[in-house]
């Protein structure tokens, strides 16, 4: 007798494998945790829970186990965004565990490509705002830790749209519907 067939509740047909990704700013308080924050909200609405788990890191260990921001944490609740989590440093071996790694800015995307172990792994390291199309090349979300509460909001905004190209780029990567 044939096993029985598993059907996905997932939205798309296919049973495909989690993909995995990491957002990666300076110190893991700020920015890539409202990335990462963002980048759940948006794959929640989207139904693809299931399929493209989040994380987050910091290319230092200046802050390594505390919360994130609360100025963040404040300006993404007001938009209904959860921000929370441990900053942690990324690390090499981080690479075998994530499909992509988006640096915040140019400067992360340097340290992560220093960082990376081999070709394969360079390759797996963008800019965020890469994958706005309304963002010039090579731009970068700018650090709001020594501005004021209105960094953050931007901040917000600039991931909300680079997180959008984002999950659309990863669904035609991983021919996700």
């Amino acid at each position: 007798m044939p096993p029985p067939v598993v059907r996905s509740t997932a939205p798309h047909d296919i049973l495909a494998p989690m993909v995995h990704v990491c957002f990666v700013c300076l110190g893991n308080i700020c920015r890539s945790p409202m990335a990462e924050g963002v980048m759940r909200h948006l794959v929640a609405a989207a139904g693809l829970g299931d399929t493209i788990a989040v994380e987050s890191a910091g290319t230092s260990a200046y802050h390594e186990g505390e919360p994130p921001d609360a100025r963040s944490r404040a300006a993404a609740r007001a938009r209904g965004i959860d921000v929370g989590g441990r900053s942690r440093r990324f690390v090499r071996q981080d690479f075998s565990r994530f499909d992509y790694v988006i640096a915040m800015d140019t400067e992360n995307l340097d340290d992560l490509i220093g960082l990376a172990p081999d070709p394969a792994a360079e390759r797996k390291v963008s800019l965020l705002l890469a994958f706005d199309p309304a963002s010039p090349p090579h731009a970068s979300v700018p650090d709001p830790y020594y501005g004021g509460a209105d960094g953050f909001g931007r901040v917000l905004d600039l991931c909300t749209a680079g997180c959008r190209g984002l999950i659309e780029h990863i669904r035609r990567e991983q021919g996700i519907r």
